[in-house]
């Protein structure tokens, strides 16, 4: 028997000899305000297809990054470089990186340079409330880089007045440390968050020293409550192989930094809502190709993003009217892609009819955007929900969708990859039915989808013997999928345990745009099955077992095990986290390979 089968046997033992004191930990998903989207509604009575992860379901993961919650979820292909997120791609229904949008509290995270950058600027665990995850076609609601999806990061409220403290070590001399304090005043809350990763890594040039820093406050709550949220995420990791293979020979690095400033507050009457924002995201980027010669090869991107929006919904006798206007600047200074500005401006209007008693609902809705450099599009798009039980629900959706090409695309230059300024948006016409089933209990869903998408931006050569790639809107390509996710919520000794499953299908004909002529539209996730079991066995004891399996277009399929276990005594948790425990070779993205088995040992404290 060898060490991993040993390590996998120890969980199963330890979840069955440990006990104490029992916590509420049940948070029921129909009584979460969905908040992504202008019109607010409870999560049962979407007609999309949306995912909550809760801060139950958070604090119960033992996961200490947003990347490794994600890779639980089906329809979500996170593609990592390594361990705690160092880099990671956020890919949903078999888009690509740059076609996924990132909300912070409702705020557009894209980052004009690259999609490479979206997870850099997700939120520590400890300050989030819950995770909304928008599958399908989103422009008409969130604008540019909704293609296929967009994912919404809500921030808590508060944390009474706590101090907690968490600190983990484990395999590749990772050494994770974070401090969270959250007081109440009088007429404010805050809450701030410091957080430091580190790692030597698990292969050459793989370490990493990540840093977190986030702070929000709620002022003059007693009047017109203002809320401020404020963020730092400073990174610096080895790159080995992360965009050039193993052959060459480079000694990569890079550096990254993320910021945001948001400040909003909502006016509420009977009927009316209305929200105004202001936020200021920055990005900067460094990369070394060789790393102790940046003389050899450097790249250097600082970007901002300075916006002003408004959502607002009226509520009157024929439904819920929302609507909205977004405009912002955004601009860049990069060695590299040179220096480059774009004015946005986007207009939304939706209105949601209930017919029926309220059994059906209809959303109509239109996003008319304009952008300085690539002018005038307007995206319509249409949900369709159907009420046959108090409990099911039939629904489907469609809409055209759209994503601008990024600076990269477009101004990018080196040995290899060429930009192409003569690029066109790309646009996709995406449709979806499916069917929701939820008692709280039970809760299951199946949805079936289609994109038809034209002017996709790959990197293209001419033929194989050419060495250079060059930004090119490639031929129209058709996605098809489906996807079944069901959780089952029952007790055993009177413990809450959870038994989840999600399978999703995706097939698309890129394949037949010349693999070989390629660079970047390869790999689609084609099958993936990940099963959950969260389960309570004492009253102390909460253990998480993950089956994850992967199979892509190119490449074999995969299967990996991770399992997590966290121990309550008083104020102090114990967390032992096992990846990838039967140590499967296997690659998410690139030329990378994924870390071999691994653990991570963690102490929480609150004060």
């Amino acid at each position: 028997m060898n060490q991993n089968k040993i390590l996998f046997i120890a969980f199963l033992v330890l979840q069955t000899t440990l006990f104490s004191q029992e916590k509420k930990e049940v948070q029921r998903l129909d009584t979460i305000l969905i908040k992504s989207t202008r019109i607010d509604l409870p999560f049962k009575e979407n007609s999309r297809t949306i995912e909550v992860i809760s801060a139950v379901a958070i604090k119960n993961s033992a996961a200490t990054n947003v990347a490794d919650l994600l890779q639980q979820v089906a329809g979500v292909d996170i593609r990592r470089r390594g361990t705690a997120g160092s880099q990671a791609d956020l890919y949903i229904r078999g888009g690509g990186f740059d076609q996924t949008l990132l909300l912070i509290d409702g705020i557009k995270m894209d980052d004009a340079q690259t999609g490479h950058h979206t997870l850099n600027a997700a939120l520590p665990i400890e300050v989030i409330e819950r995770i909304e995850i928008i599958k399908g076609p989103a422009a008409r609601v969130f604008g540019q880089n909704a293609f296929t999806g967009a994912i919404n990061i809500v921030t808590k409220k508060k944390l009474e007045n706590t101090v907690s403290a968490n600190i983990e070590a484990g395999s590749f001399g990772q050494l994770n440390g974070s401090v969270t304090v959250g007081k109440e005043f009088e007429n404010a809350s805050i809450i701030a968050h410091v957080g430091v990763l580190t790692s030597d890594g698990y292969r050459e040039n793989s370490d990493y020293n990540n840093y977190n820093y986030v702070l929000k406050g709620v002022f003059n709550k007693k009047k017109q409550a203002i809320e401020v949220l404020a963020t730092f995420f400073d990174k610096k990791f080895g790159a080995q192989n992360f965009y050039t293979p193993e052959a060459f020979g480079f000694n990569e690095y890079e550096e990254t930094q993320n910021s945001l400033l948001g400040v909003s507050t909502t006016f509420r009457t009977e009927k009316f809502k209305i929200t105004p924002r202001v936020y200021w995201r920055r990005g900067q980027d460094i990369f070394l190709l060789k790393r102790d010669d940046p003389s050899f090869f450097r790249n250097l991107h600082t970007t901002n993003k300075v916006g002003v929006e408004t959502n607002a919904s009226y509520t009157s006798n024929l439904g819920i009217t929302g609507f909205g206007i977004d405009v912002s600047r955004v601009s860049i200074s990069s060695n590299n892609l040179g220096k480059r500005d774009r004015t946005m401006a986007n207009l939304f209007l939706e209105h949601r009819f209930k017919l029926a008693d309220g059994k059906i609902d209809i959303t109509p809705g239109v996003a008319v955007t304009y952008f300085s450099d690539f002018k005038f599009q307007a995206f319509p798009g249409l949900d369709i929900g159907f009420k046959l039980t108090d409990n099911l629900k039939a629904y489907g959706n469609l809409g055209i969708t759209y994503r601008i090409p990024t600076y990269t695309d477009l101004y990018y230059n080196d040995r290899s990859t060429i930009g192409n300024p003569n690029l066109k948006p790309e646009e996709a016409f995406a449709q979806e039915i499916g069917l929701k089933y939820n008692t709280g209990r039970f809760t299951s869903s199946i949805a079936v989808f289609n994109r038809d998408a034209t002017n996709l931006i790959d990197f293209i050569r001419q033929n194989t013997t050419d060495s250079k790639f060059t930004a090119t809107n490639i031929a129209k390509v058709n996605t098809q999928g489906f996807e079944v996710n069901t959780d089952y919520r029952f007790k055993l000794n009177e413990f809450n345990q959870t038994l989840s499953f999600g399978y999703n299908y995706l097939n698309d004909n890129i394949l037949e745009q010349n693999k070989d002529l390629s660079r970047y539209s390869l790999n689609t996730l084609k099958h993936q099955f990940i099963t959950r079991f969260s389960s309570k066995l004492f009253k102390n004891v909460r253990q998480n077992i993950i089956y994850k399996h992967a199979q892509r277009t190119v490449g074999t399929s995969y299967n990996v095990w991770d399992a997590s276990i966290i121990v309550d005594v008083n104020k102090i948790s114990f967390t032992v986290t096992a990846n990838n425990i039967f140590n499967a070779d296997y690659i998410e993205s690139g030329f990378v390979p994924m870390p071999p088995s691994n653990v991570l040992f963690g102490l929480r404290y609150g004060f």
